[in-house]
């Protein structure tokens, strides 16, 4: 499998731009999601990796190969590229069979009947599909033909995988499970996939690194757990979920052994610990950001190694999952998700803890990528 690398790649559309001088480098078998809403540039930049868009500066190079250079005037078509696509509908002819479906790659390549049918065969195992070989394509069910989709785009060994949206048709249980079912063949074949979704929770549980996008330009690259708790900017922390956002005053800061800063914080009703990138002068003001999720209620006497607060319940609903709370600080309000088995009465007084692992110090200035 092949390495991916986007060097100052950019797309205008006269005066508008799609996407700005986007950079990045993707390694042989990872698996990398361009996440963003809508108009944020993610799809374009797939296109242009795919050559079915011509990026109007920069260079994209494909393992050794140069495919696009506006400056050298190079420009590969799409099927000098040697990559696998899934699209949104997934592109399946009505009029075929699932095996002729998977073997069209293969036909149009000119390869012999024998070695179509042992890789037919071969592929559609893979994504456990052989037992529906001769069944045609409208009798699939939504998540028989995306394996049928994904089958006809490995058939022919790419290099790489794009997909765009493959999952959005999908209802809800069958998109985590598809999720998960093509999570385990992208590890198991070892191929380079990049990825477009705006869907959070695909994004998270996918990827080996999240391109988060805005305005056509990446606003942070990082794991899935980093982007998610400890975000570049409030742009970014912002774009998962509800957050809360404290302004709290920095006493001190010590580094830790992963190169981060511990900080010593201090505001209204609440004392503690957070993380940060940067270390901090004793007096400054930090944006503290903490997901709803990093809360736990405390007992009377119970400690927490980061923020406790004392609060009042001013709403509880009941979700299934999780007990949301509003609860009212000298601090501010906070949005916490709690254990859905205890009982919370509006009106009471509690205390809440979060973690210093999941208190973070936001830069103010967000640097992108």
């Amino acid at each position: 499998m092949s390495n991916v690398t986007l060097s100052n790649v950019s797309r205008h559309f006269g005066k508008f731009v799609a996407v700005d001088r986007f950079s990045i480098d993707i390694q042989s078998g990872e698996f990398v999601t361009l996440l963003g809403p809508s108009g944020c540039g993610k799809t374009t930049t797939l296109r242009m990796l795919a050559g079915l868009e011509r990026n109007t500066a920069g260079r994209i190079t494909i393992g050794n190969t140069v495919v696009s250079d506006v400056e050298k005037g190079i420009f590969l078509p799409p099927e000098k590229r040697q990559l696998g696509m899934v699209f949104q509908s997934y592109a399946i002819w009505p009029h075929m069979t699932v095996f002729e479906n998977v073997a069209y790659p293969l036909k149009i390549r000119r390869l012999d009947r024998d070695t179509i049918r042992k890789k037919v065969k071969a592929t559609l195992e893979i994504v456990e599909m052989d037992h529906l070989a001769d069944r045609m394509a409208p009798d699939l069910s939504g998540g028989q033909q995306q394996r049928v989709a994904i089958a006809r785009s490995l058939v022919f060994e790419p290099e790489v995988l794009l997909l765009d949206e493959p999952l959005s048709n999908l209802d809800a249980r069958l998109r985590l499970q598809m999720g998960d079912e093509f999570r385990a063949l992208q590890q198991r074949l070892g191929i380079t996939t990049v990825y477009v979704t705006h869907d959070q929770a695909e994004a998270m549980s996918l990827s080996d690194r999240v391109v988060l996008m805005k305005d056509g330009q990446i606003l942070q690259n990082s794991p899935p757990r980093s982007i998610y708790l400890q975000p570049h900017s409030r742009d970014v922390a912002s774009f998962f979920g509800s957050p809360n956002f404290f302004q709290i005053k920095a006493l001190g800061a010590r580094r830790t052994e992963s190169g981060q800063f511990a900080v010593d914080v201090k505001g209204d009703g609440v004392s503690g610990h957070c993380l940060s990138a940067m270390e901090p002068t004793a007096g400054e003001t930090l944006t503290v950001m903490l997901r709803p999720e990093s809360f736990r209620v405390l007992d009377a006497t119970e400690q927490a190694d980061g923020m406790v607060w004392d609060a009042t319940i001013k709403l509880a609903t009941f979700r299934g999952p999780t007990q949301s709370l509003l609860l009212e600080t000298q601090t501010g309000p906070i949005h916490v998700e709690a254990d859905p088995t205890r009982t919370y009465d509006v009106g009471s007084m509690i205390r809440v803890g979060a973690p210093m692992a999941g208190a973070w110090a936001v830069p103010e200035a967000g640097t992108r990528a």
